[in-house]
């Protein structure tokens, strides 16, 4: 199995980024806590601070075959019409996570519109929200192979 980890504007500046709300954990922590919590899975790591380049990298995902996407959009699940079109156009299992409770943030920041292109949400859990998204993800793919 293969899974893609993709992460939005500004949280290549976790760990500095307004810790009181993200925490002081880097994304290099980040995959270093995925990479040892599933060690028999390949996984790939993207960051962008760039739409277009995560709506590449989300179709580069259908093209190498990825069994299913993690992705925190950050601020572009908000508005990124452009990302929620790319995941509804890949119809690769994805789940959306937020290292904050979006719900619990400012207005605008409380309504997705990635959100409704994905399998799932979660929010609110920290880093622990991506270790639940492959958990998922594992679960659905080890089912959908036992079935074939």
């Amino acid at each position: 199995m293969h899974f893609c980890i993709i992460n939005g504007v500004n949280l290549n500046m976790l760990g500095t980024r307004e810790p009181h709300i993200y925490g002081t954990e880097t994304l290099d922590d980040l995959e270093l806590m995925l990479r040892e919590h599933v060690k028999d899975v390949e996984l790939t790591f993207f960051q962008s601070n760039i739409e277009g380049e995560i709506v590449n990298c989300i179709h580069e995902c259908y093209h190498n075959k990825i069994d299913g996407i993690v992705i925190n959009p950050a601020a572009f699940t908000h508005y990124s019409y452009a990302i929620a079109d790319a995941i509804k156009g890949v119809d690769i299992p994805t789940i959306e996570v937020h290292i904050s409770n979006i719900h619990k943030r400012e207005a605008f920041r409380q309504h997705s519109v990635t959100a409704s292109s994905c399998i799932g949400s979660i929010s609110g859990f920290g880093f622990s929200g991506y270790r639940l998204a492959l958990e998922h993800l594992l679960y659905s793919n080890r089912k959908k192979d036992n079935n074939k």
